[in-house]
Formats: structure tokens, C-alpha cells, sequence
């Protein structure tokens, strides 16, 4: 391991982040969280560096709440986030958090906690289906920027194009 090991000298802010895939165990670029709300991609976190995505679950809340006025009534994120202090976090906001409940169950509760638990891994897919369009279809897959302001901005731009053709479509189907 070598911190803030040079892997592009014409873009030496870029790191490489194990993401432990089958194809592709490191992957290069930053690292971006994002939220969907009525299917479209808020940034919450963007970041060079590798970053514990569970950390940045309140900072993206508080996000939402600043813009809509409210607290999300579900967060639903992968395995990463509900941990101990997210959980108190959200009950303590009245948000429910998608997960696996701690403690033990009855037979009953662990079937009733699957099923939303499938639910929510569903509707989960939404997230990593943007991020593959936003890729093959918006350029995300090659940012070919030296800065990483600039670098910063096509992703960010890459994803309001990706917004923007959600909202034109709407508009303009049958």
C-alpha cells in the first residue's frame, strides 16, 4: 500500500479505489454518492479519494433536507450503510433506514423484514442502473480532464445531462 501513490501524470489527482469486482477489481476516478429522488441523480459526496460512504449518510440528508424543505421518509442504500450510528441517526429523524433489523427476531418478523429487504434492494437497482447509463451514455466512463475542478464539473455535468433527458422525455412522451 503506498498513500497517495501517482498512477496518470497528466492527472495526478486521480487514485485508484479496490472496489473488488470480478472484471475490474480497481477502478480509477473519483468516488461519487448519489441520491435519486422521483428518479433523478442529486450528488451527495464526490471525493478523489476512497471515502466510507456510511460516514457521508447524515451530510447527504441534512443535503436533502436543505433543499426540500423535509427529511426523506426512507433512505435505502447498500449493505454499507446501516450501521449502529447511522441507525440511531434515522430513528432519531424518523427515517426509516433499509437493512436488516439488529437483535433477534420471531419467524414472522424475519419473513416480514426479507421481504422489504428484497423491496428495497429493488428499488436500490435504480442507483446503480444511473450510474451505468451515465457511464455508457454520458461519458463518465473516460473523463479525459487534467484538473480535477474540471474533472469535477464533467461529472457533475454528466449527470445533469443524464437529468435533463429524464425531464425532456417526460415532457415529450405520448
Amino acid at each position: 500500500k503506498v498513500d497517495n501513490r501517482i498512477v496518470s501524470i497528466s492527472q495526478p489527482h486521480i487514485r485508484p479505489i479496490v472496489r473488488g469486482k470480478e472484471h475490474n477489481p480497481t477502478e480509477f476516478g473519483a468516488k461519487v454518492a448519489i441520491g435519486l429522488v422521483g428518479g433523478y441523480a442529486f450528488i451527495t459526496c464526490i471525493d478523489w479519494d476512497n471515502f466510507p460512504e456510511a460516514k457521508a449518510l447524515e451530510d447527504a440528508a441534512e443535503d436533502y433536507r436543505a433543499v426540500f424543505g423535509f427529511y426523506p421518509k426512507t433512505i435505502i442504500g447498500d449493505r454499507a450503510y446501516p450501521i449502529r450510528d447511522n441507525r440511531q441517526w434515522c430513528q432519531k429523524h424518523h427515517i426509516r433506514l433499509s437493512g436488516p433489523r439488529l437483535g433477534r427476531k420471531s419467524a414472522e418478523t424475519k419473513a416480514c423484514e426479507e421481504k422489504q429487504i428484497y423491496k428495497d434492494s429493488c428499488e436500490r437497482n435504480a442507483v446503480e442502473g444511473e450510474f451505468g447509463t451515465c457511464k455508457r451514455r454520458f461519458g463518465l466512463e473516460r473523463i479525459m480532464a487534467k484538473l480535477p475542478n474540471t474533472s469535477m464539473t464533467s461529472i457533475a455535468m454528466g449527470f445533469f445531462a443524464a437529468n435533463m433527458e429524464r425531464k425532456l422525455r417526460l415532457l415529450f412522451a405520448p
